[in-house]
């Protein structure tokens, strides 16, 4: 899930980035309503988290300028708890609103939800020949092979096979599985992606995770690895 955070408060902009990178979550931070709404209308994401009170330019103004030409959906994370206020921002657009303080669980369980909704018409599960991902349980198996994956490895396998057959640059991967200022200069994209290959490809056929010299990566079954 790849998530923007739009808060001022540093500590509570940190804690929600830690809390959902360990989740497997590419996080995105934005600590004023200018950059927020930058990122928010350059970038796609899966959900956005967004304060009301923000300098610059508050949640509110952020959110009319984003439903203005996206549908990306919006929690509302906020110290306000008036009734009006929370009225307020979901005619806005918001789709769900929390108050602080709050539990990062329950949080999580939110932003979940938001991603099952904003992604309604994509299917639970992914195949490719002989792998199966199920991608609301968090689950892949090589035929009838249980594989356990990080939650890095089962963000990186979910990007590849989303997009099966298109070639992915590093940069491209660094910025859907990590964040958009992700050094791809360094090499944790091509050991994420050894890492994977060896539990998800090495042992099995036919192979599906492919490197393209000078181009990147792709999941694909290959014409000669076609069962006949």
């Amino acid at each position: 899930m790849k998530l923007l955070i739009v808060e001022d408060e540093l500590k509570t902009a940190e804690y929600l980035h830690k809390g959902l990178s360990e989740q497997g979550c590419a996080v995105d931070v934005a600590n004023n309503g200018i950059d927020g709404q930058h990122l928010a209308l350059e970038y796609d994401y899966d959900v956005i988290v967004l304060d009301a009170m923000l300098p610059g330019l508050d949640g509110f103004a952020l959110l009319r300028a984003l439903r203005g030409v996206k549908q990306t959906p919006v929690i509302m994370l906020t110290a306000r708890d008036r009734i009006e206020d929370r009225v307020r921002g979901l005619h806005e657009g918001a789709d769900d609103y929390l108050v602080k303080p709050f539990s990062f669980l329950e949080l999580l369980a939110r932003l979940q939800a938001l991603q099952r909704r904003g992604r309604s018409q994509e299917p639970s599960q992914l195949k490719l020949a002989n792998l199966r991902i199920d991608l609301l349980a968090r689950k892949v198996w090589r035929g009838t092979t249980r594989i356990d994956l990080t939650a890095k490895e089962f963000s990186l396998l979910g990007v590849l096979a989303r997009r099966q057959g298109e070639i992915l640059s590093k940069t491209a991967i660094a910025e859907l599985v990590w964040d958009m200022n992700f050094d791809s200069n360094t090499n944790i994209v091509e050991v994420a992606i050894k890492r994977l290959r060896t539990k998800i490809d090495t042992p099995y056929t036919p192979k599906l995770l492919h490197t393209i010299r000078g181009m990147g990566y792709v999941m694909e079954l290959r014409d000669e690895d076609s069962p006949t």
